[in-house]
């Protein structure tokens, strides 16, 4: 059950953008899981992709020809199948669903970038898929990302989506973004799929470097289970739409405000993923205080964060908090000062000097874990340097989901 999860907000429209969405039987009947996204001439887009060396043939068909054609007009998503672990077949499927919604719609089959989500190493139902392509084309409305919500999910248990809207000197910006992920969650780019728009003008190589910085602070901070899969990505489009002016670099007075609403749009469809991961009952912050640099916080951070111990633990709500303690050493540190390190479970302190706090009571400590959402927190007195993850606990229906997936 998703853990602090809300329904879907109100998702402003994006001048520029059209989203339609339909039930093209991939992999289940009358359930919507196919969407396509059209966009205005002139429209930006920028992408983050996975480092999984077996990504998936949409994921290498749309680094191609976003390398190759910055005028991309479309992108076409499916669920129920990933098209991945398919060898030169699925190359080939992902390259004839492009070349259809190309001819349906009057452009290159390179302005069309293709996604995929669903069961690995099964052909993609291709005759489905374009099938569906007319009733998605005509269902394109710019008031269709909550449907395009619900057309991507695959294990999701709800819908998840964030919007924006940042006032610039009398004028106005909207950010509007969608995106689904359950399992398979770990950072290596951005662990899931997301669309994410914007009526912003944004010089392109400003674009790319926008969605980086992003995503590495939201979307690259989240593990469910330590799985990356074979089919990541997220993507920015910017429509130039807005009457405020090109953002053509760093130095410009509004980047901040463009940046700061970006990564806020990022970092609440990252805490939806967690708070959706599978079978997890909690939303667990985790936080390494005073390190030396950012890669060793996030060291101490994914090992406490990736730990079955501790994950089991979690969902038991039990405070063992000598699970955390060991995750801690075992980081990969060669040196640590021991008797400097401090952990919390929120407010309360459970190991300083070394060992366990005097002043910790069990009590103490089940009241913390009893919570719905908590924060560990870690002090390595180390460094300036602070981190945050964010993840989840590891329960019976986290097996049950995995081991039913294709049944």
């Amino acid at each position: 059950m998703a853990v602090g999860v809300r329904e879907l907000p109100e998702l402003h429209p994006v001048a520029g953008v059209y989203v339609g969405t339909t039930a093209a039987g991939i992999r289940k009947p009358d359930r919507k899981d196919l969407v396509v996204f059209e966009f205005t001439e002139g429209t930006q887009v920028a992408g983050v992709f996975t480092r999984n060396l077996f990504c998936a043939a949409p994921v290498r068909l749309a680094k191609r020809s976003l390398a190759e054609h910055q005028a991309i007009r479309y992108f076409l998503i499916n669920t129920g199948n990933a098209n991945a672990g398919t060898g030169a077949q699925g190359m080939r499927d992902a390259e004839v669903t492009c070349a259809a919604l190309a001819q349906e719609t009057g452009v290159s089959s390179a302005q069309v970038l293709p996604f995929s989500t669903g069961v690995i190493g099964e052909p993609l139902p291709v005759e489905r898929l374009v099938a569906g392509l007319p009733d998605a084309l005509a269902n394109l409305s710019a008031t269709g990302w909550k449907n395009a919500a619900q057309g991507i999910l695959t294990t999701d248990t709800v819908a998840k989506g964030c919007s924006r809207q940042v006032e610039v000197d009398g004028q106005r910006w909207t950010l509007t973004g969608i995106a689904k992920g359950s399992g398979m969650i770990r950072p290596d780019m951005a662990t899931m799929l997301a669309f994410i728009a914007t009526d912003a003008a944004v010089e392109p190589g400003l674009l790319r470097a926008c969605l980086r910085e992003a995503s590495d602070a939201s979307f690259n901070r989240i593990t469910v289970d330590g799985d990356t899969s074979t089919n990541d990505a997220c993507m920015l489009v910017a429509t130039g739409k807005s009457a405020v002016p090109t953002l053509n670099d760093r130095n410009d007075p509004h980047y901040a405000a463009f940046m700061h609403a970006l990564t806020e749009v990022c970092t609440d469809l990252a805490q939806q993923i967690v708070r959706d991961g599978e079978g997890a009952t909690k939303f667990v912050s985790i936080q390494v205080e005073q390190g030396a640099s950012s890669a060793e916080c996030l060291q101490v951070a994914y090992a406490v964060a990736h730990s079955p111990l501790v994950k089991t633990a979690l969902f038991a709500s039990d405070p063992n908090w000598g699970r955390i303690l060991a995750a801690v050493g075992r980081a990969g540190f060669t040196e640590l000062d021991l008797d400097a390190i401090e952990i919390w479970l929120d407010e309360v302190r459970i190991v300083r000097d070394g060992g366990r706090d005097p002043d910790y009571s069990e009590a103490q400590g089940q009241r913390v874990m009893d919570r719905d959402e908590l924060t560990i927190r870690i002090v390595l007195a180390r460094g300036k340097v602070n981190e945050t993850v964010w993840t989840t606990d590891l329960s019976h229906d986290y097996v049950r989901i995995n081991a039913e997936y294709r049944s």
